[in-house]
């Protein structure tokens, strides 16, 4: 703006005017305003617009360490105010004077007016932690609210570390610590109306997404385990290595988890340290085992040697079940003596009779399984037994005692009688809570009598006692008539626990569809270019399909809110994936045209446009 222009902006008004609302005092004095209205702004002159930039006489300090500029203003007016306890506004305003300078020299005038009228009063400068010691501390507090958590003495309790000897950014040997997942964040909360019919439920989420970690768990450095077996690779140790040593029979044996290079599949593999095969028919057993394919068995795949370990090892390799346990680790506890003398055990720690007969029913299932088929499980015992699911267990182990043992050449019919007999320890095992039960069955007997049906006392008493049938010889035949009530029961809960594991398959099924049409969606909408038309997304079928996105996605409500609504998100893609006929309006975003189609056209477009693309990726 021009100085002319201001000078008519600032000029007073001729007498031929009505007259200003506002008051216009005299340049030189400032006068004081009227108590019934503000404090006007002055006028801004036509000579100040060139006027040059104001310089104070008095330097500004430039310390040699950065500061900051608070604490400069702070330090500066403690300093020059301490001899006399108070600011003077008269210097301060002579300051602040220039004669070469009409503005300058305006403004000096009126701080030296007001301070005039105005009492001196001593400057405190502003420290928000310099009350910090002689303010209170709440109580159960640790600090004062009030003190600076930025001091120097305060760092390292705040940081909580030796800021001497250890370094916070750059550690030697950093350690990660690996947190658990949080299953339950996984799914966020679902709208009321919403019907569950569309996700898995949550407790068969959390549990397929634990096992999902477990198998993709990374083996951890530093273990001393060969990087390839035979064709399996990544080998973790699914049992402690320290301590004491695990022992299967007389022979040390170790159990890791491996990967197979050939399919990707997690496996299991009990080695057996120190043992030498003498005879390949060995290995005959193996292919036996392979056969056996039933629900209540861990499955058998091969068996090899190998020295990579520095020795000569029986490998043997199972179906891996992720977050399983055994059954001695859950029901039997070695430090419980109140087993073996008689007492009774606490009410928490046994084990439900409807589980208890669970377990019995499934393990004589596996057991008959393997003696229909000529062979012998050799080990019943609760650590080689994996829990791997609700009241699911499942007998492992198996085959690794025929190989092992093959050069003794036993009898298959009297291997079949001490698997009853085994079968009946476990029993008394698993009732009493403790493995040396079955070494004291008199007790134990009268353990089950006291907390136990009759029921589960015949079938021990059955498997333990002498058989009393003319041939002389149990039978698993036998254990399954009288657990014939009990299977039926059984075989009712595994219907049901099948129909809810296919309903919940059949909502990850509809997901899998939307999902599809999710992805068409992606290809379609918003295409920057095909067939060099920069417009093919706008323009034809593809104009449809993108009002209908705005018609499932970019509702608003009345008060132009958006509607977030899965529920209607969802039903909308199912009836396009299934075409129906049902009506709706779609409507411009300009809100100056609207379409009436069903959903079985708008299917028809987007198959239509889907079906160009993949035409033109294919040429």
């Amino acid at each position: 703006m021009a100085s002319g222009e201001m000078a008519f902006f600032a000029r007073p008004s001729s007498s031929a005017d009505k007259g200003c609302i506002y008051s216009h005092p005299s340049r030189d004095i400032p006068s004081p305003a009227p108590p019934e209205s503000p404090v006007p702004a002055p006028a801004l002159p036509a000579q100040s617009v060139n006027a040059p930039v104001f310089v104070p006489k008095t330097p500004i300090p430039h310390p040699a360490s950065p500061a900051p500029v608070a604490s400069q203003y702070y330090q500066s007016q403690s300093s020059s105010s301490s001899s006399s306890g108070a600011i003077d506004p008269t210097a301060a305003a002579a300051e602040l004077r220039d004669d070469n300078d009409p503005v300058v020299a305006a403004n000096a005038n009126a701080v030296a007016a007001v301070a005039a009228v105005t009492p001196a009063k001593e400057f405190i400068p502003f420290e928000p932690y310099g009350m910090a010691e002689s303010m209170p501390v709440p109580e159960g507090s640790m600090m004062s609210p009030y003190a600076n958590p930025y001091a120097a003495q305060d760092q390292a309790q705040m940081l909580e570390y030796d800021a001497q000897g250890a370094d916070l950014f750059y550690s030697t040997s950093p350690s990660f610590v690996r947190q658990p997942l949080q299953y339950h964040l996984y799914t966020q909360p679902r709208p009321e109306d919403l019907q569950p019919r569309f996700f898995v439920p949550d407790d068969i989420r959390e549990e397929l997404q634990q096992r999902a970690e477990n198998i993709h768990t990374a083996p951890a450095p530093g273990l001393g385990l060969p990087e390839e077996l035979q064709g399996y690779h990544s080998l973790i140790p699914l049992e402690p290595v320290t301590g004491e040593r695990r022992k299967f029979g007389n022979w040390y044996s170790a159990v890791y988890r491996a990967t197979k290079a050939s399919d990707g599949l997690p496996y299991v593999l009990r080695r057996i340290e120190n043992f030498r095969l003498k005879d390949v028919e060995a290995f005959s057993t193996i292919l036996a085992w392979r056969r056996i394919q039933h629900p209540n068995i861990i499955s058998v795949r091969e068996a090899f040697t190998t020295s990579a370990f520095g020795d000569a090892s029986l490998v043997v390799v199972y179906d891996y079940h992720p977050n399983s346990t055994t059954l001695s680790e859950v029901h039997v506890r070695s430090k419980q003596p109140q087993a073996t003398s008689g007492r009774g055990s606490r009410s928490q720690d046994r084990i439900p009779e409807q589980n208890l007969l669970s377990y019995i029913v499934q393990i004589a299932s596996a057991v008959k399984a393997v003696h229909d088929a000529g062979l012998s499980l050799r080990i019943i015992d609760a650590t080689k037994i994996l829990i791997t699911g609700k009241n699911r267990v499942r007998v492992g182990s198996c085959g690794v005692v025929d190989v092992l043992m093959y050069e003794a050449h036993q009898d298959m019919a009297s291997l079949q009688q001490e698997d009853l007999t085994m079968f009946g320890k476990l029993i008394l095992a698993l009732c009493c809570h403790h493995p040396g039960a079955p070494y004291n069955p008199q007790k134990a007997l009268e353990q089950i009598n006291r907390y136990y049906s009759v029921e589960v006392k015949q079938i021990a008493l059955f498997l333990m006692g002498k058989p009393n049938v003319p041939q002389g010889k149990k039978a698993i035949d036998q254990i399954v008539d009288m657990l014939s009530r009990q299977s039926i029961k059984k075989v009712e809960e595994a219907h049901s626990a099948v129909d809810r594991l296919e309903a919940g398959l059949m909502s990850e099924l509809e997901n899998g569809r939307l999902v599809r049409l999710l992805c068409k969606f992606g290809f379609i909408n918003e295409r920057p270019e095909f067939a060099l038309d920069p417009r093919w997304s706008e323009t034809g079928d593809r104009y449809i399909i993108k009002l209908f996105r705005d018609y499932v996605f970019h509702q608003v409500d009345e008060h132009g809110r958006p509607v977030v609504n899965l529920s209607h998100v969802l039903t909308c893609l199912n009836k396009l994936d299934a075409g129906t006929d049902e009506r709706i309006m779609l409507v411009s975003r300009d809100e100056q045209s609207c379409l009436v189609v069903t959903y079985k056209e708008v299917k028809s477009c987007i198959e239509s446009a889907f079906n160009e693309l993949g035409t033109a990726a294919a040429s």
